[in-house]
């Protein structure tokens, strides 16, 4: 206990007061120092990510609504068309489910189905699309900003269309979608290039090329026809 004692007399010591509150200062700046940086330093990061997860939900955002602008003009796209707006549309429904937000599948759900309610009605009603677009923009860009709000009525409107849709009205849904798509290929198809006829000459009447042939013939034995004499 000797060197405890002699450290406490050093410690309140007159002449060493100064010694001591300089460190003191010393070890409380750097604490301070360390909280602010790391104070600092999680804000940064908090808003990086929160300006990633921003830019990522206005791009999948501007996805769907581009996706769902062609589909109110599904029928009169041409096949490699519609192919790369359902992969576009695949993508983006990825990427909205894997958003680090509450509720993103059940927005990917009910896009999904409003997707599918625009192509089915194309065919008909698509001069009538236009409010309904406005609607769908409208519904995703509330959920990006109040996601928990918006995802209850999200639900809501899943959990209406489930009971709705009975068997025989899917059934019916799904030949309604057959004939749209049938009747779409069958448009594209008429439209389609015809391919010519390869050409077929009758037995009687000689290729272009046998015919060639003859004359360089013809030509060949005129020359090599000696000459007559003269007298």
């Amino acid at each position: 206990m000797q060197w405890w004692n002699s450290f406490v007399s050093w410690l309140t010591a007159a002449s060493n007061q100064a010694v001591v509150f300089g460190a003191v200062v010393l070890i409380l700046s750097i604490v301070v120092a360390s909280l602010l940086a790391a104070w600092v330093s999680r804000g940064a990061v908090r808003s990086l990510l929160a300006q990633h997860d921003r830019e990522l939900k206005a791009s999948v955002i501007g996805t769907l609504v581009d996706a769902a602008t062609e589909a109110s003009v599904w029928n009169s796209l041409t096949p490699q068309e519609q192919v790369m707006a359902d992969r576009a549309v695949g993508q983006a429904d990825v990427q909205l489910r894997l958003l680090p937000i509450k509720g993103a599948s059940v927005a990917a759900n009910w896009a999904a189905h409003q997707l599918a309610e625009l192509k089915r009605t194309s065919a008909t009603f698509g001069y009538q699309l236009e409010p309904a677009l406005l609607e769908f923009r409208d519904r995703l860009i509330e959920w990006q900003s109040k996601p928990s709000r918006t995802r209850k009525v999200f639900q809501s409107d899943l959990d209406r269309w489930k009971v709705a849709n009975t068997t025989s009205e899917k059934s019916l849904l799904a030949e309604q979608d057959a004939w749209a798509a049938q009747q779409h290929h069958d448009q594209f198809t008429e439209h389609a290039a015809p391919v010519p006829a390869p050409l077929n000459y009758a037995a009687g009447t000689p290729s272009p090329s046998t015919e060639t042939q003859r004359l360089l013939d013809d030509v060949q034995a005129l020359e090599v026809r000696p000459l007559p004499l003269q007298n």
